[in-house]
C-alpha cells in the first residue's frame, strides 16, 4: 500500500509520531502505541444473515483465516499487564482473502475515542508531553481536558483490568459503509464480543497478577481450546453522526451479527510476525467503504509510516 499523496497529512502523521516518541520513548522494532502484543490465528465464519449487510468476500465465504492481534496501551514494549496505562487493550483481525489480499479490523477496549480530528489528537499528545515536567495546576492536559469534554470523557470511562484478553469486549473507533449485493447500504460500528463473556478483575485482584498475566493466560487459554469470538455491527440510524468517533449511538441501535472469530493457536514466529504485519483501519475491500470520519485516512498513514519503520529495526 503507497503512503498517501497528501503533504499535510504526512506531515501530521510524523508529528504524532514524534509526539509518541516524546512520551514513550524510542523503542525500535514496536508499534507506537499498542507496542506490547501477541498474534494467534483462527478462521471466521460468517452468520447466516451476514451477506444481506455487505458483499464483501469474508462475508459471503463459508470461511476466512484470520489472525489476530491482542496488546496493551502505550509504546511502552515492556509495560505491565496490570498497569492502569495498558487499557485500552487492542484487538485487531486481519481476514486473509487471498494471496497479498485482506481486510483488517482494528479495535479497542474502550467505546470512542478521545479526539474528532488528527489536530485535536496531536495537540491532546502534546498536552500530555508537556504535562510530564508541569508543577503547577492545571497541568496543560488538565487544561485541555477541561475545554475539550469529548476527551474528558474518555480518560474517565471505566477501564478495568480483564482476566483475560479473551474476556473483554472491543469496539471499533470510526464507523465504516456497509452495502450488500443489491446496493443496500448502512453504517456501522464494529463491537467484538467475547463467547466466554466479561470478566475483570478489581484493583486488588490485579495487583496480585504478574506483569505478564495476560499474554501467559491468553496462551494457556488457547492451548486448552478455541478461543471465540461474535463480531457484530452497531448500525446507525438515519440521523446519527457518521464521521465523528467521540460521537457514541444510542444503545437501542440494532446489532447486526457479522460472525465468529475462532482462534486455535499462537502465530508460528511471533516477534518475526508482529514486526511484519500493518494493519489498516481503512477496509480496502468491495462492500465495506470508510465513512468520511477525519481520523480514518490519518490513522492509515500513521500505521503504515510507523509500520515501514518497524519492519527494518533489527530482530530483538
Amino acid at each position: 500500500m503507497p503512503l498517501p499523496s497528501d503533504e499535510k497529512l504526512i506531515a501530521l502523521g510524523d508529528d504524532l509520531l514524534q509526539q509518541f516518541e516524546t512520551i514513550f520513548g524510542q523503542h525500535p522494532g514496536f508499534r507506537p502505541a499498542h507496542a506490547k502484543g501477541t498474534i494467534l490465528t483462527g478462521t471466521f465464519t460468517p452468520a447466516a444473515n451476514a451477506a444481506s449487510l455487505s458483499r464483501a468476500p469474508h462475508l459471503t465465504r463459508p470461511s476466512t483465516p484470520v489472525s489476530v492481534r491482542f496488546s496493551n496501551s502505550t509504546g511502552l514494549p515492556l509495560i505491565p499487564d496490570n498497569d492502569p496505562n495498558a487499557s485500552p487493550h487492542g484487538l485487531a483481525i486481519r481476514f486473509h482473502l487471498a494471496e497479498h489480499s485482506h481486510t483488517d479490523i482494528v479495535s479497542h477496549s474502550t467505546d470512542g475515542f478521545p479526539a474528532r480530528t488528527g489536530e485535536e489528537f496531536l495537540e491532546f499528545l502534546r498536552a500530555i508531553a508537556a504535562s510530564a515536567s508541569a508543577t503547577s495546576h492545571p497541568t496543560p492536559v488538565e487544561a485541555f481536558l477541561g475545554s475539550h469534554p469529548a476527551a474528558l470523557a474518555f480518560v474517565q470511562a471505566a477501564k478495568p483490568n480483564p482476566s483475560s484478553f479473551a474476556r473483554e469486549s472491543y469496539f471499533g473507533v470510526t464507523a465504516m459503509h456497509f452495502t450488500n449485493k443489491d446496493g443496500d447500504s448502512r453504517y456501522g460500528r464494529y463491537r467484538i464480543l467475547p463467547e466466554a463473556g466479561n470478566d475483570f478483575l478489581d484493583d486488588a485482584g490485579a495487583a496480585e497478577k504478574s506483569p505478564n498475566y495476560l499474554f501467559d493466560e491468553i496462551a494457556e487459554r488457547v492451548a486448552k481450546g478455541p478461543i471465540k469470538f461474535r463480531i457484530f455491527a452497531q448500525l446507525a440510524n438515519d440521523g446519527d453522526v457518521v464521521d465523528n468517533a467521540t460521537i457514541h449511538w444510542a444503545e437501542d441501535r440494532e446489532q447486526f451479527e457479522l460472525g465468529t472469530v475462532e482462534l486455535t493457536q499462537p502465530v508460528a514466529d511471533n516477534a518475526h510476525e508482529q514486526k511484519q504485519i500493518i494493519f489498516d483501519p481503512i477496509p480496502r475491500v468491495d462492500g465495506i467503504e470508510p465513512s468520511d470520519d477525519p481520523l480514518l485516512e490519518l490513522r492509515a498513514a500513521v500505521y503504515l509510516i510507523s509500520g515501514r519503520k518497524r519492519r527494518t529495526a533489527p530482530e530483538q
